[in-house]
């Protein structure tokens, strides 16, 4: 009897087994197969089948690393083999000690790179109308999971993976809209708002800032828990006449990351193009074929550069409605970019999945087969990091081989004004023989520049509690601290090279595994002069050129180049900070709180919608800035909050201020379109967050509206206003509106765009009546329409006409400036006398000699010829002088222009009181 319970449990148990291991397909979940022609899976479709698999599969681990803005959860699936799976924790410590590379030998990082399994994070859906990015994850999912082929099988023995949806909300969005039509011929993409909750496109440009929740749930796994050695990016849409672009990328690359990143990423990318073509796959494009580089910080797969880790970015055809691929006579030439060209044809959705599936193959395939490589590699770029931190190192930027030159040609005129002929031909020639045998530079030319000590990169740097706005600071501390970072906290009094700091000053080091990134976020960019041949246009980079967070924050720093230590306590990595919190006195005077402190803005709206009374003050004392903020003992409490929360200082003057002005919230409209405007939505994060009521406005509403009876203030950040020379009938053909016909009734009224014929008007008399509109960037353009004694001044004359200047004179694509501020202006309250603003092709401006007599007054100006900080600015004598903000008296009211990107991209803190201090009234 017991035998036979015996094989009565085992044939239940092996019964249970099977039918726990039967893998549910995806069209018996979805009713389609993924990659069928006109259908898309909505999230909540893909979370069921994902969690339906997970619970049918020994090859899966559920992980919720968030919440997403609209409170969807955000799922890691962990693939591997069961026994894998049953020590993850063991690979997770693994692959952490590798990647930080801290007191490990190389021997011991040989052993631990054996006993490791190399992490691969394979993601897709970030900008969701790429719609192949989202369903190519699925299927990968699928395949992984229920195929038992000796490929399939030894990646799940040898590989752990990590596959993540990171945009649920917008997969959920697009395919809802796409499916929504019964008819396949009427399914379309045209969706009425960002695909992300506020930022749209620019999910994929918040890799270092971390602002949004889908970020830093991406970062805390990619930066703190897992350290994948290769990270793969899923994107849309291939250059036109190819099937995708893919690694490696065009120059230039970062000048501070490891140049194993480089030859790591060709390993990979090698693998990729070599699989497709064994495949017969045509189409890849690279190098040179499209225009992605590995320059820029601050994208999913960009950013992974500066953690010594392999960033994958392919851009592929394709979507659910059917396409072609068009004839692109240059890309039928088989060449380096383009080894195996694609031919003209029709296109169906199912071939970007099966690519997109080979590519990821591809990756799992190459980690298994040199995962002991990859892990040890990791460790090895963390170590020469950590190397190059504690000793003096230079790094290799074009300026300083551009000294080296320039410092040699200087040489040769001197040689040649001061000696004969004869002497200088043997000096020369003596100088080559220094250098070795053929034409070369003397080396004691390189040792002027890169043995120069004032150049070296720095030992790290110090962030004092003692500066303006140190609640910022922290701010930024904590974006390092989440893509990362190690940071230290002084926990005494010290002093480094003969300054005094306080306790609770921060300190970030070199020598540390990410380096690269800690240089990133506090050096200046230097990008090369890129042009496309002598003499020729420049050449675009990829995203921005300049992007100093720490500058864009304006948060103050000692670099320090020589070693040093102190009280320092490491913080643990990931452990977020908070200032410290001052114990508020008993006052008669009232308190003030200084405007140059950004959260000052966020305690002034929560007293505000208290009806705790504010002023400004509006002249300043010898402790007291103008533009400060009074509240009264009414106050206490949440002044008392404010400190805990944010950390924020909170002054007792010994007397009352003398002159102040109530203040009360402004009415605020925000300017958004049809589709979503991704500066607008930026603005709508920062409102939101530092607790700012306003109302979302559109085209419509501005052109039937009485705008100053519902609002007093109304922001155009960047779009919107047409140019002086757009005609309306231009604007409605440019128009990528739907018709109202085609969309459900409640997205009407977002439709339209403003014209010169009827929106100008009502923005004029809006302002008349005593409304201010603040603009930037190239909304700028209504002070033309305004006919305002302004002008470009980014203009020559040609053939007697002005004319924009050309490229290859002026180029400063993003970039970082520093300008002069006016501070007796209350506009620019809370404002040093010089700002850094990132550039970005940004409007210029000259004002008429009377244009103060007219009401227009400067707010910031570029002052002389070097005022390059972080980028790359080409022809930049021509800012010399130019204005570029201006505030405009119409009627009662007032116009505030900002060419330069003032709240950019919600990274440039240093600049958000320039939008803050019109918003009260």
């Amino acid at each position: 009897m017991k035998i036979c319970h015996y094989f009565l449990l085992l044939f239940l148990f092996l019964n249970f087994t099977s039918f726990a291991q039967k893998i549910p397909t995806p069209k018996e979940h979805f009713g389609f197969n993924i990659g069928d022609d006109y259908h898309l899976a909505s999230y909540a479709q893909s979370e069921a089948y994902y969690l339906k698999v997970a619970a049918a599969s020994n090859r899966v681990k559920v992980v919720d690393i968030g919440l997403t803005e609209e409170g969807r959860h955000q799922y890691m699936l962990i693939v591997s083999s069961p026994e894998n799976l049953k020590k993850l924790d063991r690979y997770k410590e693994i692959s952490q000690k590798l990647a930080h590379a801290e007191g490990i030998t190389p021997e011991a990082a040989k052993l631990l790179a054996k006993e490791g399994k190399p992490v691969i994070w394979i993601d897709g859906g970030l900008h969701a109308t790429e719609t192949v990015g989202a369903h190519q994850l699925i299927e990968t999912y699928y395949q992984l999971v229920s195929r038992t082929d000796p490929e399939t099988m030894a990646i799940l023995d040898n590989v752990i993976i990590l596959l993540s949806q990171v945009n649920p909300d917008g997969q959920e969005l697009v395919s809802n809209w796409y499916m929504k039509d019964t008819d396949d011929k009427k399914r379309n993409m045209k969706i009425p708002r960002l695909y992300q909750k506020y930022v749209g496109h620019d999910n994929n440009r918040d890799f270092y800032m971390n602002n949004m929740k889908e970020t830093t749930n991406i970062s805390r796994q990619q930066y703190i828990e897992w350290m994948p050695q290769i990270i793969y990016n899923h994107h849309q849409t291939g250059p036109d006449g190819s099937v995708l672009a893919g690694p490696p990328y065009r120059d230039p690359f970062n000048h501070v990351f490891d140049p194993m990143i480089i030859t790591g990423l060709d390993a990979v990318a090698a693998a990729m193009i070599n699989r497709l073509n064994v495949e017969d796959k045509p189409g890849y494009t690279r190098l040179s074929g499209s225009n992605y580089s590995t320059w820029w910080n601050g994208g999913l797969r960009t950013a992974p550069y500066f953690h010594n880790q392999i960033g994958i970015l392919t851009e592929i055809i394709g979507g659910p409605t059917p396409s072609k691929i068009p004839l692109v006579p240059e890309r039928l030439i088989p060449d380096n970019s383009t080894p195996f060209p694609v031919t003209p044809q029709d296109w169906k959705f199912r071939q970007s999945i099966d690519y997109s599936v080979s590519l990821n193959y591809a990756v799992f395939d190459f980690a298994r087969r040199s995962g002991d490589e990859l892990l040890f590699n990791i460790y090895k770029m963390g170590k020469n990091a950590i190397d190059r931190g504690n000793m003096d190192h230079w790094t290799m930027l074009p300026k300083f081989s551009a000294s080296v030159t320039s410092a040699y040609e200087a040489d040769k005129k001197v040689v040649k004004k001061d000696t004969a002929a004869a002497k200088r031909d043997s000096l020369l020639a003596a100088r080559s023989d220094e250098y070795g045998p053929g034409p070369g530079v003397p080396v004691k030319f390189f040792d002027a520049v890169y043995k120069d000590p004032a150049l070296r990169d720095p030992r790290g740097y110090i962030i004092s509690t003692k500066q303006p706005d140190f609640p910022t600071a922290v701010k930024f501390l904590n974006s390092l601290i989440k893509s990362g970072i190690q940071v230290h906290i002084a926990t005494a009094d010290f002093s480094v090279e003969g300054k005094n700091y306080p306790a609770g000053s921060y300190i970030v080091k070199t020598n540390q595994a990410f380096r690269p990134h800690v240089l990133d976020m506090f050096e200046p960019q230097d990008h090369p002069n890129d042009f496309q041949y002598p003499g020729g246009p420049p050449l675009k980079p990829y995203d921005v050129a300049g992007w100093t967070l720490a500058y864009q924050m304006g948060v103050r720093f000692d670099r320090i180049l020589n070693g040093f230590d102190g009280p320092f306590t490491a913080i643990p990595y990931g452990e977020l900070q908070k200032p410290k919190a001052d114990k508020l006195p008993d006052t008669k005077a009232g308190y003030v709180l200084s405007s140059q402190n950004n959260d000052a803005f966020t305690t002034v709206n929560n007293l505000l919608k208290a009806k705790v009374p504010v002023s400004r003050i509006t002249e300043s004392s010898a402790t007291i800035p103008a533009g400060s903020f009074l509240i009264g003992a009414k106050g206490k409490a949440l002044l008392e909050k404010a400190v805990t929360d944010y950390g924020i200082k909170v002054t007792t003057p010994s007397t009352k201020p003398a002159k102040t002005t109530q203040i009360t919230a402004s009415r605020i409209a925000l300017f958004d379109q049809y589709g979503g405007s991704m500066p607008s939505g930026w603005v709508r994060w920062l409102l939101e967050q530092n607790n700012f009521a306003f109302t979302v406005i559109y085209p419509k509403d501005i052109d039937s509206a009485d705008l100053h009876s519902k609002y007093d203030v109304i922001l155009f950040m960047g779009g919107g206003i047409p140019s002086v020379t757009a005609k309306s009938a231009d604007l409605a053909k440019r128009s990528r509106d739907p018709k109202a016909s085609e969309i459900p009734a409640e997205f009407r009224p977002w439709l339209g765009y403003l014209t010169a014929e009827k929106s100008i008007p009502a923005l004029k008399k809006f302002m008349e009546d005593g409304g201010s509109v603040v603009t930037v960037g190239s909304s700028t353009a209504l002070a033309y329409h305004l006919k305002l004694p302004v002008h470009s001044a980014l203009v020559e004359m040609n053939k007697g006409e002005e004319k924009p200047l050309p490229g290859d004179k002026y180029y400063i694509p993003g970039s970082i400036l520093q300008v002069a501020v006016d501070t007796t202006n209350k506009a620019n309250w809370g404002m040093g006398s010089t700002a850094d603003m990132v550039f970005s092709s940004s409007p210029v401006f000259k004002l008429d000699p009377d244009a103060a007599l007219k009401g227009v007054n400067p707010l910031a100006w570029v002052s002389g010829k070097k005022s390059l900080r972080s980028g790359w600015a080409w022809g930049i004598s021509y800012l010399d002088g130019g204005v570029v903000s201006f505030e405009a008296k119409v009627g009662k009211g007032k116009l505030y222009a900002f060419g330069p990107e003032i709240i950019f991209r919600a990274q440039s803190h240093s600049t958000f009181k320039l939008l803050f201090n019109e918003l009260y009234k």
